[in-house]
């Protein structure tokens, strides 16, 4: 389980180069506890958060319950936060949520459990924090507390603003943290204005803090928290002062850190092939010069003189970034001769988001291009937009005289649940479906408006996304087999892969993790080709780790657009459009390929009207 420690940090700080390996870490640390409390007949007490962050430590720490007998029998636990008001068993419920995603799987008793209370009065609120405190302490405080980031900087719903001395006590919450709530909400209206949480003087009374963020969304909160300063404005920065508490971090995580956004400021580096191309381009975009303009003394006044000095001149830099580039242009992504390219899609849009450009390209030089969609998208669709197309189907029945007693049959069964649905209640199976043929008509109708027909499309709907929530079940096994079958039908020369990592939702990082396992697998059976990586739904590469970009005309652009309009339920206002941009998907990718072209032509390379950007995927280099 490898892992370096990063130097300059005000907080220990420790990076793996997978979540998974981050959270089998804490996993192995809880598990060392309490088995040592358990020979000593002692109780282990521990802090606990919700979220999508610890999910894979809670599957870990069930997984050694179930297959090496760690026994839960003797823990007591606490949680950190929950919304207020709310029931313990409505579906938002960070209750329910604990005991569906851990409590129920293991052997905790129930008199042991420890969630602050979203039911009682208002008025006593304040009573009822004195007395969670007051247990915590009569336990003996609290020996691991879990802590994730939010990205207001928040450790539990400690927003800004929250003191140093703050204990658990009842908190409004920031328009940026309901906003990221949003979805698991169904809708930003839904979610709760109040929560009660654990304060910031409680966390630092924790013997041990564990901090874990992973995704490249949480890495500038990151960066504040561990190099900043101490600020209420951040309150996870207020662990500086613990004596205790390490961050534990995913590469993505990471990126904003002095180490590796800019290691040269720190002191002697190794200047590796890929430094000195992210130094030289970091400096070309600092001080707006061509990176063949660049001077000897641009290097010496930006902390960059011993690069200068082992590989210098200037000029030779320059030219040596240039060079690699330029080589990174390719008209043909796939090659002069016609080969058969698979490009994999999370949702029934990433792939003309992202890679539109590139897809028609492919399509147009003659290439043999299947798209496989991994999940439904299922519960991306507005009830208002599933209802119309129920609707149209029993017209359509009507108009030609098909089936007309089983479709209003439907149509009546969905008409009852939407009329008693609750906010935020999961579809039934019946909106499920007819939700589920939304996504996929209009991903037929945007391929085909790329060129791909509807014989070369893969609708997988994988497994671990079937639970028409947004919270996911983990990869199902057979969800890896699934990919693997159709790597070995198709036998592609090329394929594409989302490489997004800060969708928020998670889907993208369970579908690449499905395609690069199955990859690992038909690799070792002989079966080889390249494996591209993309992105523009929700993050751009950075100049310096692009491998390839493929320009794209402004009738390329235009051309992609269209394809991406045909996904209409995703049109106007996307349901989970992520964090706090709201721009439609057809802007944020036409921005994206514009700003790569824009820093290619700001660099000194050749003028285009867009480009899209792509790296390669090498099994064990930590691209993702």
């Amino acid at each position: 389980m490898s892992s370096h420690y990063v130097p300059h940090t005000k907080v220990p700080t420790l990076v793996y180069a997978t979540s998974g390996q981050a959270t089998r870490h804490v996993a192995l640390m809880i598990e060392s506890l309490i088995r040592q409390n358990n020979s000593a007949g002692r109780p282990t007490v521990l802090g606990l958060p919700t979220g999508s962050t610890p999910v894979g430590l809670y599957r870990e720490l069930i997984r050694q319950h179930r297959e090496q007998e760690l026994d839960f029998s003797r823990v007591v636990t606490f949680n950190l936060d929950e919304y207020f008001p709310m029931k313990p068993d409505d579906p938002h419920s960070y209750n329910l949520w604990m005991h569906e995603t851990f409590f129920d799987h293991v052997n905790i008793p129930p008199a042991n459990i420890n969630i602050p209370d979203g039911t009682i009065p208002a008025e006593e609120v304040e009573d009822w924090c004195i007395h969670y405190e007051q247990k915590i302490r009569r336990l003996g405080g609290l020996e691991i507390l879990v802590l994730g980031i939010g990205r207001t900087g928040h450790v539990g719903f400690n927003e800004p603003g929250s003191t140093r001395h703050s204990r658990t006590r009842m908190v409004t919450l920031d328009p940026v943290t309901r906003r990221d709530a949003a979805s698991g909400f169904f809708g930003e209206d839904n979610v709760p204005h109040q929560a009660v949480t654990m304060g910031v003087g409680t966390i630092l009374d924790a013997r041990k803090v564990v901090l874990m963020a992973f995704g490249e969304h949480k890495a500038p909160m990151v960066q504040r928290a561990v190099e900043g300063d101490i600020s209420e404005s951040v309150a996870a920065s207020f662990l500086q002062q613990h004596t205790d508490a390490t961050f534990l971090l995913d590469q993505a995580a990471a990126g904003e850190l002095a180490k590796f956004k800019h290691p040269w400021t720190l002191g002697s580096v190794d200047w590796t092939p890929q430094l000195i191309r992210k130094a030289v381009i970091w400096l070309a975009l600092k001080v707006n010069k061509a990176l063949l303009k660049l001077s000897d003394d641009d290097y010496r006044e930006h902390e960059l003189y011993e690069l200068l000095r082992e590989f210098g001149p200037a000029s030779v830099l320059g030219q040596r970034v240039f060079d690699e580039m330029m080589a990174t242009i390719q008209r043909h992504p796939a090659g002069a001769s016609p080969q058969t390219t698979l490009i994999f899609s999370p949702h029934p849009d990433d792939d003309v988001i992202s890679m539109g450009g590139t897809l028609i390209r492919l399509v147009d030089q003659k290439h043999d291009v299947h798209i496989a969609y991994m999940t439904s998208g299922n519960i991306a669709v507005f009830d208002h937009d599933a209802w119309r197309f129920a609707d149209f189907i029993v017209e359509f029945n009507r108009l030609f005289g098909i089936d007309k007693e089983k479709s209003d049959g439907v149509l009546q069964r969905v008409r009852t649940f939407l009329d008693q649905k609750s906010p935020g209640q999961p579809d039934s199976e019946d909106l499920l479906r007819i939700k589920g043929l939304v996504r996929t008509t209009e991903a037929r109708a945007a391929a085909l408006a790329c060129g791909v027909p509807a014989n070369q499309l893969e609708f997988m709907d994988l497994r671990f996304y079937r639970t028409g929530t947004i919270a996911k079940a983990a990869l199902h096994p057979q969800d890896i087999a699934d990919v693997v079958t159709l790597l070995e039908r198709l036998r592609p020369a090329q394929v594409y892969v989302a490489g997004e990592m800060s969708d928020p939702h998670g889907t993208h990082r369970m579908c690449a993790e499905a395609v690069f396992e199955a990859v690992r697998q038909v690799r070792a059976r002989g079966q080889d080709f390249e494996v591209w990586l993309y992105r523009g739904a929700w993050e751009e590469w950075e100049p310096h780790e692009v491998e390839r970009v493929v320009p794209l005309s402004p009738e390329d652009v235009e051309r992609k657009k269209q394809a991406i309009f045909r996904h209409q339920s995703q049109k106007d206002r996307a349901m989970f459009p992520g964090g706090t941009d709201h721009r439609e998907f057809w802007q944020r990718a036409e921005d994206r390929n514009r700003g790569t072209a824009i820093t290619y032509d700001k660099l000194g390379l050749p003028e285009f009207y867009a480009l899209e950007g792509f790296v390669q995927w090498r099994d064990g280099a930590g691209q993702v």
